[in-house]
């Protein structure tokens, strides 16, 4: 996809300097919801927008990474799809996210972090653009630079992709 073209598909490009897109994976790529099957399986719902807006973003030339609380196996296999980074079973993600930025020389003031929930607290208020789902929890809400208007698991990453600056990452 060429610029051209995402400029058209995004805003005004609100959130600029942008070297890495973090994620929640529940309440952000979920709707917070989970089927337990009677074997004691448990399945998500994921939205395929956000898969697409997760592809443009690559083209832009934005790392992206998942990181979970969560210890079901069904967020690496949605990572693994989406080919991108992925850490679950993370009790503390904001440890996690300034070592996955010091080991790749990624300033915290030019991360996103997408969370939904009081254990995304930490990371939102260490990164330069916190950002939430409109069903967020009222403490996120307080914390987040932009509240989207998509609720988790419908298309959060997908609105992401709007505020976004394309020329963030011109490596001229």
């Amino acid at each position: 996809m060429t610029r051209r073209m995402l400029k058209r598909i995004r805003g005004h490009g609100a959130i600029k300097n942008v070297r890495l897109i973090v994620y929640d994976f529940d309440g952000v790529m979920t709707d917070n919801k989970v089927i337990i099957r009677e074997d004691g399986l448990e399945s998500v719902v994921v939205n395929r927008s956000d898969g697409l807006a997760v592809g443009m973003i690559k083209d832009m030339g934005i790392p992206q990474v998942i990181i979970s609380t969560e210890k079901n196996r069904v967020v690496e296999t949605r990572a693994r799809k989406l080919n991108i980074d992925v850490y679950y079973g993370i009790d503390d993600k904001a440890v996690l996210l300034k070592e996955y930025c010091g080991n790749n020389g990624i300033p915290l003031e030019e991360v996103v972090y997408l969370g939904n929930d009081i254990n995304d607290e930490a990371c939102m208020r260490i990164v330069g653009h916190p950002v939430c789902p409109s069903d967020a929890s009222r403490e996120i809400k307080e914390v987040a630079e932009i509240v989207l208007t998509a609720a988790g698991g419908c298309g959060v990453v997908r609105e992401l992709l709007y505020y976004l600056d394309d020329t963030s990452n011109d490596k001229n």
